[in-house]
């Protein structure tokens, strides 16, 4: 366990092949022990690589799920915004869970922060990814990388993002319409550095990126007491 100071954010890596249904609990309970005790509960980043699963938001259009009962994977329904995407091997996926109390209770800009961190991590293998208008992720030209996906209790984060980082990770996509996006092209940190990347490896990455510029694209406006 971290033992950083509460105002510092604590980063755990939780392993690889985890089942999200134990990761969303995880979640949900450091989400919980923030909001109810701030002053000593960290602001935390989970990082981790899936078992295969699909996931959807709260949405009554399904249409992106293709043919539901024909998934190759499990397929959960959660409390982020957001169409179908795919987790599993050689994704890195990270969970923030940041207090907005402290940072602005401002859902389109925690967005845009983790975006922007997000960029900033591939960044560093040489990867120049950007934003598209109107919608949520990070690309490389018309080819998406990342996808991203938040929700808030008592305005404490949840869930969060997900990079493909090796090949691995692409197949699974075509079962769905990523993100409820046609047309769209998945691709991978390893394929666009053209080198290769372990999900290790980038984790580490992301770990530095949260920890030197969270507060930069971020900042607290309100002090922690």
């Amino acid at each position: 366990m971290d033992t950083e100071p509460a105002n510092t954010i604590c980063v755990e890596w939780l392993g690889r092949g985890l089942e999200y249904g134990e990761t969303l609990r995880r979640q949900e309970e450091l989400v919980a022990d923030r909001a109810a005790d701030p002053a000593h509960v960290p602001e935390r980043l989970l990082l981790l690589e899936h078992a295969p699963v699909y996931t959807i938001g709260r949405t009554p259009d399904r249409s992106s799920l293709l043919d539901p009962g024909q998934l190759p994977h499990p397929l959960f329904t959660v409390g982020r915004g957001g169409q179908a995407t795919y987790h599993g091997p050689g994704q890195l996926v990270g969970y923030p869970i940041l207090d907005l109390n402290l940072r602005g209770r401002d859902l389109h800009r925690h967005l845009r922060a983790i975006e922007e961190l997000v960029l900033l991590g591939l960044a560093e293998y040489g990867i120049v990814a950007s934003r598209r208008e109107g919608l949520t992720g990070a690309w490389v030209e018309d080819r998406k990388i990342a996808s991203i996906g938040v929700g808030v209790r008592r305005w404490v984060s949840y869930h969060g993002f997900a990079v493909n980082v090796m090949r691995e990770s692409l197949p699974p996509f075509q079962a769905i319409t990523p993100c409820g996006i046609g047309g769209i092209t998945m691709t991978a940190l390893e394929t666009e550095a053209r080198v290769p990347v372990s999900v290790d490896a980038f984790a580490k990455t992301m770990t530095t990126i949260f920890r030197n510029h969270l507060d930069d694209v971020l900042p607290r406006t309100v002090s922690a007491e």
